[in-house]
C-alpha cells in the first residue's frame, strides 16, 4: 500500500494551489478553528496515491464527510454519480453560492452538496458569519 506521509513541500504545494481554502466548499483556513485537511482526493485504501494530482485541501468538516467515499447518490436524479475531484473539475462548473447556502448545479456538485453536507446548519451558519464580515466568497472564485 502506498504511504501516506505527505512531505512538507507537497503539503505547501497544496495549499498554496488552494490559496488556503478548502476546495470543496471555500471555506478559508483562516476563518476556521482548525487546521484544513489534506485529502487524498481518491483514498490510499481505493490505489489513490500521495501525489500532487490526487490530494486536495479540506476544511475538517468536508474531510470527515467525504472519508473514504468516491461517489455519492445525486437527491435530485437518484442516481450514482462520483464525488467533485477539483483537481480535474471547475468548481463555478458545479456549484454556486445563494446567500450562505452552496447549490450543486450538476448530479456530481448536488451529490458533493449533500454527502459532505455543505449546508448543515452549523456550516450555513459560518458562512454567514464571514459574509458578514465580507470574507466570503473568496474574491478569485
Amino acid at each position: 500500500m502506498p504511504s501516506a506521509r505527505i512531505s512538507e513541500t507537497l503539503r505547501r504545494l497544496v495549499v498554496e494551489r488552494a490559496r488556503g481554502c478548502c476546495e470543496y466548499g471555500l471555506l478559508d483556513q483562516q476563518h476556521t478553528a482548525f487546521s484544513h485537511h489534506i485529502d487524498h482526493i481518491i483514498p490510499i485504501r481505493h490505489r489513490g496515491q500521495t501525489t500532487g494530482q490526487n490530494l486536495a485541501l479540506a476544511c475538517l468538516g468536508c474531510n470527515r464527510h467525504k472519508g473514504y467515499d468516491l461517489t455519492a447518490i445525486d437527491p435530485v436524479e437518484g442516481v450514482i454519480v462520483p464525488l467533485f475531484n477539483p483537481r480535474l473539475q471547475a468548481w463555478s462548473d458545479h456549484f454556486e453560492v445563494v446567500g450562505a447556502l452552496l447549490r450543486g448545479l450538476t448530479p456530481v456538485g448536488r451529490a458533493t452538496v449533500a454527502l459532505l453536507r455543505l449546508n448543515d446548519p452549523q456550516r450555513v451558519g459560518v458562512r454567514q458569519r464571514i459574509i458578514s464580515a465580507g470574507h466570503y466568497p473568496p474574491e478569485w472564485l
